[in-house]
């Protein structure tokens, strides 16, 4: 039920169904919509959801068959002589599944961007208005997925220069990543190098890592969250340097209650993940892809005062870095999944 996206292509959705004798059409459909709010939410014939792309076959009385795979043939052959093959060409430019974290409190769908196959039996061949009984649908939700491409490049590096009142001399902080992407669970190592000239001390390192998610799709709504805030008990004395690196893993578990969090889209009730950083091909419009996510790391140096004015001439020194998470791509052949439907 996973698609892969990659970057250039998008693999390919094959399934099959396995429809009863009846006197009527069946057609399959697939749509990738954005939900920015839930089914209860309804009122006034009003739909809290946005169909971003949509696409309708039929299948039963067949009309045409797809170029059949070796996987189409295994299943033909498990599934017997009922069962009806389609496939969808799902386009480049569309965006990835995302869901928004609900609160404890809140019902229902999650909002988000999400793709569903839904089949589905109709009396009538070409009546777009018929209204179809649920026992005659049968849903099923895929997720589109992108994974962490083959090659890595050289890591991002940020450094700043900062004075203080009362001291002569600046503050000099570096810091870089060995490479600019990282899977999800994986420990991200931080190189931090102090060159503390200044009559300061250094007293201790916080590193937090923020979250923004950019909704495109209907308005210029942007919101930041933090996933990781840690605090380090490192100090730098003044007129030192010192060479620090220091691990952090953001991770889901640790915001299990922020709502509005985007994660990668799921699956019923599985656990999920952070959702991956976007990556977005050269050419598509930003509006299509729905969702757009984004990391960056604050590294951030927490200078005591000193002297006679103490708190007053404290102060921070600060430097950002840019963070890609996304998943590994499996070892090996990487197999769609095809799943028989029975209605």
């Amino acid at each position: 039920r996973d698609y892969v996206d990659h970057v250039s292509s998008v693999e390919k959705l094959g399934e099959f169904l396995s429809p009863l004798p009846f006197w009527g059409t069946a057609f399959v459909q697939m749509a990738c919509a954005f939900r920015y709010g839930s089914d209860d939410l309804d009122v006034m014939g009003l739909c809290f959801r946005k169909d971003i792309w949509i696409q309708q076959i039929q299948i039963y009385p067949e009309s045409s068959k797809p170029e059949l795979s070796a996987m189409h043939d295994t299943l033909l052959k498990k599934a017997g002589d009922n069962s009806y093959p389609f496939s969808f060409e799902i386009p480049t430019n569309l965006p990835c599944s995302v869901s928004l974290q609900p609160g404890p409190d809140d019902k229902g769908k999650a909002c988000g961007v999400d793709f569903e196959v839904k089949t589905y039996l109709a009396k009538e061949k070409n009546n777009p208005d018929e209204k179809i009984d649920k026992k005659d649908t049968a849903r099923l939700v895929v997720r589109k997925i992108q994974y962490a491409p083959s090659q890595v490049g050289a890591g991002p590096k940020a450094d700043v220069c900062k004075s203080f009142m009362m001291s002569d001399k600046p503050v000099h902080l570096e810091a870089s990543m060995e490479k600019d992407l990282y899977f999800h669970g994986e420990d991200i190592p931080i190189k931090i190098k102090i060159n503390n000239e200044s009559n300061k001390t250094v007293k201790k390192i916080k590193i937090t890592v923020d979250q923004t998610t950019d909704i495109v799709l209907y308005s210029a709504d942007k919101y930041t969250k933090t996933v990781l805030n840690q605090e380090f008990g490192e100090t730098v004395d003044a007129a030192s340097t010192a060479d620090i690196c220091l691990t952090i893993k953001p991770a889901l578990s640790e915001n299990k209650e922020k709502r509005g969090l985007a994660l990668d889209g799921r699956l019923k009730d599985e656990d999920t993940n952070l959702a991956s950083t976007t990556m977005i091909r050269p050419g598509v419009e930003k509006e299509v892809l729905g969702i757009l996510v984004s990391y960056k790391i604050k590294i951030n140096l927490m200078v005591a005062g000193g002297g006679l004015l103490g708190g007053l001439t404290a102060s921070d020194v600060t430097v950002e870095l840019p963070l890609n998470l996304m998943h590994p791509k499996p070892a090996g052949n990487f197999l769609k999944t095809h799943i028989i439907l029975g209605l």
